[in-house]
């Protein structure tokens, strides 16, 4: 099995299940993964310079005209929005953009997507580590985006090649949770520790962004989140959570947000994270996002292939620190980590990194762009898996994942209680696997393509389907 190839493995965890209540789409045209598709924008001239001038640090959107090219067809979208994005980024020479299929058409899509986030990983000599990050949380069932890289031209000139990330939006909302996509999305930006501030929303807004349902200006339940977060008794703290928080889910993305030293989400720099709240149940739901600074890439010279994955995150981070108090929880969170490493150690990664690699080479070779903000030669994209560049890349992304994978499976911390600290937190029997069947009953291993049926030794039987991209 394939650490980078985003081929979903349906992960046994019965004692720690998970409960998850929504589904991972396949890639569509939009997110082609054989190709590197061509995704040509057309604007006027003086829309161009003011966009890359005066508007750089504007989300204003300028009019234009949207081409994809790919060996099997051809679509173009009059009447679109393109603006620069990112934070930082903005800055680069080689620049982060959005499309917005729908700023001057209402209900505009391209092959059901509203928006195109293209990233430009300026800083990135491999150009795959956010790819690998978001293969990595595909692969293990955790709420993410889709991808693909493609070449992107601007009025006929090329700028180089960028990865395709599909936006976290209402669309993203309705491929994930069926029938349950019309709750709050509040997104988070630098500053979010998940602190309670009080019970004024404004004190919240400029943090935490309401993304849908904004004429409704609502942020009573996130608040009240908050509130009970971190001023609830440690006696009904567990309970609260199970009621109002997929709290597996997060643990499992905690585990792999630390696996993969994604520094700049919240557990370390509180930053880059979505909360949803599903209408049908009340819960909210982790979602991480903007994955660009991972597997070594550091500005804080810290060692993060090989940091103590139980003290990885900062303090004053109520929602990590809560949880992993209670020995149960911490326990839940360390068998994720056993897992996720695991499977790391035991999968053929390197070889996919490798594939990735030749498919995107010539794009590179040809990116001008590349070599502008850090002075990245096509050698250094070459060597990037194996070599540090030095300065923020401190390690290759092959050389980050051979030392998390041999410190972390020396640095579990298990506390032994498994008690789970809240009656109303269901408890699975723990069950093996004893055969796996298709539909036709033969025998056959983990298949990405195909329903399969799965047999446990307590009598149990289990029907799955785990798309993969």
């Amino acid at each position: 099995m394939r650490a980078t190839s985003c081929h979903l493995i349906a992960l046994l965890f019965p004692l720690f299940s998970a409960g998850q209540t929504f589904v991972q789409p396949q890639p569509n045209e939009a997110f082609l993964q054989s190709e590197v598709a061509e995704v040509h924008i057309t604007v006027s001239p003086s829309d161009l310079n003011i966009l890359l001038g005066d508007s750089l640090f504007s989300d204003h959107h300028f009019p234009g005209v949207f081409r994809y090219e790919s060996s099997s067809f051809s679509d173009t979208i009059q009447n679109v929005g393109f603006r620069v994005r990112g934070n930082t980024s903005r800055n680069a020479k080689k620049k982060g953009f959005k499309v917005s299929f729908n700023e001057y058409t209402t209900g505009q899509k391209f092959k059901g997507i509203e928006k195109m986030n293209l990233i430009g990983q300026h800083n990135d000599p491999s150009l795959l580590r956010y790819w690998t990050s978001l293969c990595f949380l595909q692969r293990h069932g955790i709420i993410s985006s889709r991808k693909s890289f493609v070449k992107l031209f601007i009025n006929g000139a090329y700028k180089g090649v960028y990865l395709n990330v599909e936006h976290i939006d209402d669309e993203f909302l309705q491929k994930r949770f069926i029938d349950d996509d019309h709750g709050n999305l509040y997104k988070a930006s630098w500053g979010a520790d998940l602190n309670y501030w009080g019970a004024n929303a404004n004190s919240y807004k400029s943090v935490y962004e309401l993304k849908t349902n904004k004429d409704s200006n609502d942020y009573g339940a996130f608040i009240s989140f908050l509130d009970s977060l971190n001023n609830l008794s440690d006696d009904d703290f567990p309970c609260y959570m199970e009621r109002n928080f997929e709290v597996n889910h997060y643990l499992k993305t905690l585990a792999a947000e630390i696996i993969i030293g994604h520094w700049d989400g919240h557990a370390y720099n509180k930053n880059n994270f979505y909360l949803y709240r599903q209408p049908s149940s009340g819960k909210f739901v982790f979602i991480e996002y903007d994955l660009d600074n991972t597997f070594g890439i550091d500005w804080f010279s810290i060692d993060w292939a090989n940091r103590d994955l139980n003290e990885w995150h900062e303090t004053n981070r109520p929602l990590v620190e809560r949880l992993l108090e209670m020995p149960y929880y911490k326990d839940v969170f360390n068998a994720y980590l056993d897992t996720l490493l695991t499977d790391l150690d035991t999968s053929n990664w390197y070889s996919d990194l490798e594939t990735q690699q030749n498919l995107i080479k010539s794009a590179v070779q040809s990116d001008t762009y590349y070599r502008k903000d850090y002075g990245f030669q096509f050698s250094d994209f070459l060597n990037a898996l194996d070599n540090s560049y030095g300065a923020h890349v401190k390690k290759g992304l092959a050389e980050y994942l051979d030392e998390r994978i041999t410190s972390g499976l020396n640095q579990f911390n298990w506390i032994g209680n498994l008690e789970p600290p809240c009656d109303e937190l269901p408890v699975e029997p723990e069950r093996q696997i004893i055969k796996i069947v298709d539909f036709i009953g033969r025998e056959t291993l983990f298949r990405t393509d195909i329903p399969l049926i799965i047999m446990y030794d307590d009598g149990s039987v289990e029907k799955t389907m785990m798309w993969g991209n």
